[in-house]
């Protein structure tokens, strides 16, 4: 990005909660943790931080099913020092004992900030309606216990397994860096990564005969619910039908989702569909919060508004309306220096042939009514329909009548 002042250094890592036992299950998140907390060259927390607040820095970490990120972005003349810092981060934590018991009282109150957010928690109990006991279906930040028994040993046994070079990507974008030495920096900083044999993950399995739910009792004064089906995954071929179909389902205010339950019925503030995809597994899933009074009239709602793509094209006005809108957000997402990151790295680190945003809107583009109505047939169906839900319900009698979509 010539122009642009900023610089990003991303690094990506194969590492994620689906590569855990149930052991050590929120390892990966907490070793995410631990590497802000000290390395050889800058022994604490605070050196870290100092140094990148120096630099007028924004740095974080993300950790999700199946690859782990840390990000610095500063301007483009402290990429040298970004570059120092990041690799530093990521090859040489010393995983200090006390550090690493500190560090567990900070992600067993983020675990509980967590529970205490409805909004929140029902995703988390809606992978736990899909996948079960499987690495898929736990919480990525782990439990409370896990964290509390997790040691060092644990710790260093795992990211030797899986921080090695097979499975690291290192993501640059800004403006004003010679792409050559650049390139020259960067083996030099990551020359000693391990290169062990990659460790793998287990395959997700599925099996789901009809509608399952889980519903988690809180009293509170809005119901959390998560509706939604098994899908495709990473690779299919149905990726971008995918995407068009759930926009027209529940992304944006003119989507049919918004319209209907908050616009026409006034049953919620929120109401948005999003399609999730990983190497093996993926689903389509909709998140709203409504009254208590009101859940069943807006679950029977929103599951007739799928069945109708099952049975009706969507229109060409509506289709062009969708595809401009993905598109447009596209393009507005990928302004910055660390969106461009995210969105090459993401394809590379899952194998997957490097797209420009003009291709993918492209294949968006060529997405018909037809090809929506096709797929809503295959994923609208009663064994692949999941629910989850919190709020002041004991009994989920009442609910399985009507999680169904037949009518």
């Amino acid at each position: 990005m010539t122009e642009n002042q900023t610089a990003t250094v991303l690094v990506l890592v194969e590492a994620g909660s689906k590569y855990e036992t149930k052991e050590i299950n929120g390892v990966s998140h907490f070793l995410e943790h631990l590497c802000f907390q000290g390395t050889e060259k800058r022994p604490t927390a605070f050196d870290i931080t100092k140094e990148l607040d120096g630099l007028g820095s924004v740095h974080n970490a993300f950790t999700g099913g199946e690859f782990t990120g840390y990000f610095l972005k500063a301007h483009k003349k402290q990429l040298p020092k970004l570059l120092d810092i990041i690799s530093d981060i990521y090859l040489h934590p010393v995983f200090n004992k006390d550090e690493i018991e500190k560090e567990k009282g900070v992600i067993i109150e983020e675990i509980g900030m967590g529970e205490d957010m409805p909004m929140h928690n029902v995703q988390d109990i809606f992978m736990e309606v899909l996948y079960g006991d499987q690495p898929a279906g736990w919480d990525i930040a782990g439990t409370k216990e896990n964290v509390k028994n997790m040691t060092r040993e644990d710790i260093v046994a795992y990211r030797s397994k899986h921080y090695v070079a097979s499975a690291t990507t290192v993501v640059v974008v800004g403006g004003g860096f010679n792409e050559k030495e650049l390139i020259k920096d960067i083996e030099k900083k990551f020359e000693h990564i391990g290169t062990g044999k990659k460790a793998g993950k287990k395959k997700v399995v599925t099996s789901q005969k009809k509608p399952e739910m889980l519903i988690k009792y809180k009293k509170t004064d809005q119901t959390h619910v998560v509706l939604g089906v098994r899908t495709i995954d990473l690779y299919h071929k149905d990726n971008q039908t995918l995407n068009v179909l759930t926009a027209v389902l529940g992304k944006g205010a003119s989507s049919r989702l918004f319209q209907k339950v908050r616009e026409e019925m006034g049953a919620c503030y929120y109401v948005h569909a999003g399609s999730y995809e990983f190497t093996d597994h993926g689903y389509l899933s909709i998140h709203t919060g409504v009254n208590d009074q009101r859940v069943e009239e807006v679950v029977k709602t929103i599951l007739a508004e799928c069945k109708k793509l099952t049975l009706e094209e969507v229109s060409k006005e509506e289709l062009k309306k969708v595809k401009d809108f993905i598109s447009g957000n596209i393009m507005l997402g990928l302004e910055s220096s660390d969106a461009i990151a995210s969105f090459y790295g993401g394809q590379e680190i899952f194998k997957k042939p490097i797209k420009t945003p003009e291709q993918i809107i492209k294949e968006i583009n060529a997405v018909t009514a037809k090809n929506i109505k096709t797929l809503a047939k295959k994923i609208f169906k009663d064994e692949k329909l999941n629910m989850a839900m919190i709020g002041p319900f004991k009994d989920g009698a009442s609910f399985e009548k009507i999680l169904t979509f037949k009518e």
